[in-house]
């Protein structure tokens, strides 16, 4: 039994040593991240390792349980499952460690909540890891194919005589090692056991990442999602009264709600009063930043068609998005919520029906409703989303014949607003009222767009995000001139705004500049102008439908920017944490962790006197937010 439990340690310590190697590898090559901040970076090893000692201690409980309570009959069986259990293990462990790399890369995050939920589309991620990451692909198999080799020729153990301990002895003995691994696991004597948060031990967000276990944060994620739908927001981030929240909310957006049972619902009374109502087309555009739009302070010449419409449009010039998903994108243009606490709406169950969209709210009027997408609308559960929300119609990749061009995620941005654009052709010809919402996917890695379409941006590979969002943006700028050549342009308001930046990454803990998207909103008579209020996107969801000329009673947590009393107010989610920004202060609320204040000078974050009333109005938001979804009061 000796040399078996001396065995086992040297496999803890061959775990211990591939996450040493992995966090090692990130140290250096982000070392320029956090180099020269006064920050003790060493520390990262040491709260690293105590992660990686609740990983390893977990995978330590069979082996110690099969080999002290099993009768000896079994020791054939016992040795060679615990050979192969521990070979995938290590195997496992190897795949996740490379993996990190291009995750982080994308990210800017250790693999999460999202690095299990891609799973579920093979389809589109085995394509985009074939094309975008070959060569970590293959590193992968390599290092994983050769540790097969020295496993099986210098590891391999037998453990059959760990059987020869007479078997009560055996059970007592696992006693002390049961008691060892449970407090490997706990990794604390105190009252509450150790978490990922023990590694936010700094405000660098990527020093507190590479400190981290990708394991333990892939697992703690699901972990921390299921417990969302079950109630777990005030454990996680701190206790609020649901009437205090309410008041805290309703202050802060400057909103009063008008129906006692509904919070936030209230009448808008439009401001452009009309007896012919617009038709509202929300097109959303994956992936855009500011720092690719000229008309925003950022780079020339990769979107000329946004940088020209933006002359004759609503340019929302410091507009954030209010999360870095698509999911938190499309639920905060379509129903208006900002970023709920777990997983985004659109695959949450209690809003699968009877929640807020502008379906709800248009249907009564006499509205046609529609989503089209250009690739599956299974992906990110939209389709089970929108149609059970109202939605009258879904057009998906299947429903386009003879598309011009299909990639990976689905057919090209022109084939989707041709398609669009004849839809609503139609719906016109008949008289009919619509509100459509179209979403785009030629900006997403791989990046695969037609030929010969777009003059590529110089010293940047063909298939890259710049070349991608030139091309999307040539996309945006065909369908307006379609659009404008067609009777219904007159008669409709079009928005055009992205879901979120095309990564979120930085020092910071909270990225606050990667935040900022480009929306503009045009169309017939729409008096050209530049705001550049701080807005969200349930602030441009509200302005436009101002701007059809209803009024509409309703819980968006936004406001019209033509309404006199629009505060300056965002609230971002960045994984799992909030940041409540107020003009240029921002309180940010972390689980499990104090909250802290910082004055935003872009794109710093400098921390200054804690302001207690900003951090509550934080936690009132995520309290509100949460007990309205549980409640299912989003209505």
């Amino acid at each position: 039994m000796k040399n078996s439990l001396i065995s086992l340690f040297k496999y803890a310590i061959i775990m211990l040593l591939i996450f040493f190697i992995g966090r090692l590898s990130l140290f250096l090559l982000y070392f320029n991240q956090f180099n020269n901040t006064g920050i003790n970076y060493w520390l990262s090893f040491i709260y690293g390792s105590r992660l990686d000692l609740i990983i390893i201690s977990i995978f330590m409980i069979i082996p110690i349980l099969l080999l002290t309570l099993i009768p000896k009959y079994f020791k054939y069986t016992i040795n060679i499952f615990l050979q192969y259990y521990f070979l995938i293990i290590f195997c496992f462990l190897i795949y996740i460690e490379v993996a990190t790399f291009p995750f982080i890369a994308q990210y800017d995050v250790r693999p999460n909540y999202i690095f299990v939920e891609y799973l579920k589309y093979p389809k589109e991620v085995f394509s985009m890891i074939y094309i975008e990451y070959k060569i970590e692909l293959i590193i992968a198999i390599i290092l994983i194919i050769s540790f097969i080799l020295f496993f099986i020729k210098k590891l391999k153990y037998n453990f059959n005589n760990s059987f020869e301990l007479n078997y009560f002895k055996r059970v007592i003995l696992s006693i002390p090692l049961i008691i060892i691994l449970f407090i490997g696991i706990r990794s604390s004597f105190g009252h509450r056991a150790a978490n990922i948060s023990d590694a936010m031990y700094s405000t660098n967000r990527m020093i507190n990442e590479i400190t981290k276990n990708s394991l333990y944060s892939i697992l703690y994620a699901i972990y921390t999602n299921s417990k969302h739908e079950a109630k777990d927001i005030a454990k996680r981030y701190g206790y609020m009264s649901i009437k205090e929240a309410l008041n805290r909310v309703e202050k802060s957006l400057n909103i009063k709600s008008d129906n006692k049972s509904l919070p936030l619902r209230r009448l808008e009374k439009s401001n452009f009063q009309t007896s012919n109502q617009k038709n509202l087309i929300i097109f959303i555009q994956e992936s855009i930043g500011y720092q690719f739009v000229k008309s925003l302070g950022g780079e020339e010449g990769i979107t000329p068609n946004i940088d020209k419409l933006s002359k004759e449009s609503i340019l929302f010039k410091n507009l954030f998005s209010s999360g870095t998903r698509s999911v938190r994108g499309i639920a905060s243009l379509v129903a208006g919520n900002l970023a709920v606490p777990g997983r985004g709406v659109l695959k949450r169950n209690r809003s699968q029906k009877d929640y807020f969209t502008i379906s709800k709210l248009l249907k009564p009027y006499g509205y046609h409703t529609s989503f089209i997408y250009a690739g599956e609308s299974r992906f990110d559960n939209m389709k089970s989303w929108f149609s059970g929300n109202g939605f009258d119609q879904i057009i998906e990749q299947k429903d386009f014949k003879n598309p011009a061009f299909i990639g990976t995620w689905g057919v090209s941005d022109e084939d989707l607003v041709k398609r669009a654009n004849e839809e609503y052709k139609k719906l016109y010809s008949k008289k009919q009222k619509f509100a459509s919402v179209i979403f785009s996917t030629s900006n997403h890695s791989p990046f695969d767009f037609p030929e010969n379409k777009i003059e590529l941006i110089e010293n940047v590979p063909i298939k890259s995000v710049k070349n991608a969002i030139k091309y999307a943006d040539f996309a945006i700028g065909e369908f307006i001139k379609q659009a404008k050549k067609e009777a219904y342009y007159k008669d409709t308001i079009f928005v055009i705004v992205a879901d979120h930046n095309v990564r979120v990454y930085g020092s910071n803990m909270v990225p606050i500049n990667m935040f900022q998207i480009p929306g503009i909103i045009l169309g017939y008579n729409i008096k050209p102008m530049v705001y550049d209020k701080l807005t969200t996107q349930p602030d441009v969801l509200a302005t436009a439908l101002d701007l059809m000329g209803i009024d509409l009673s309703y819980p968006i947590m936004g406001k019209s920017i033509f309404s006199n009393n629009k505060k300056e107010i965002s609230l971002m989610q960045f994984n799992d944490y909030y940041a409540l920004r107020k003009k240029d202060e921002i309180a940010i609320i972390r689980p499990n962790k104090e909250p802290l204040t910082f004055k935003y000078n872009n794109p710093k974050l400098i921390a200054t006197k804690q302001n207690i009333s900003l951090q509550k109005d934080a936690l009132a938001f995520i309290t509100l937010l949460n007990y309205m979804y549980q409640n299912k009061l989003y209505k």
